[in-house]
């Protein structure tokens, strides 16, 4: 696991190191980055509107019981698509990307990291 940042007056907490991947052939083509954090720039093929896609992000940094975050970082169009994670497990986790406005074919770069959890 990549190091943390401590939690101080005026400091963020977050990873030192992340990494960065690129969809090959579509938004469905599924990924690996085995960083605790990280960008994934998804490819720019169309997306109908109101339509959705899910790819795997193999990562041998997740946990079943670890948080995964996502976001949009850049590419895309304002408020047009939506992601989340929709499944967690030993070694990977997906992410469902909604696109809520019209088809559209942008490469959408996402940010994601993995807050580390535990189960009692």
């Amino acid at each position: 696991m990549a190091s943390v940042f401590e939690a101080t007056a005026g400091k963020a907490i977050g990873y030192v190191k992340g990494g960065a991947v690129t969809q090959a052939t579509s938004k469905a083509t599924g990924v690996t980055l085995n960083q605790p954090c990280g960008a994934i720039t998804m490819n720019n093929a169309s997306l109908a509107g109101d339509a959705e896609v899910t790819f795997t992000v193999t990562n041998s940094e997740v946990a079943a019981t670890d948080v995964v975050l996502v976001s949009v970082k850049s590419g895309a169009t304002t408020g047009k698509y939506l992601p989340f994670v929709t499944a967690t497990a030993a070694g990977s986790f997906d992410i469902t990307v909604s696109n809520v406005g019209s088809t559209a074919g942008e490469a959408v770069v996402l940010n994601f990291a993995v807050i580390k959890a535990a189960a009692s």
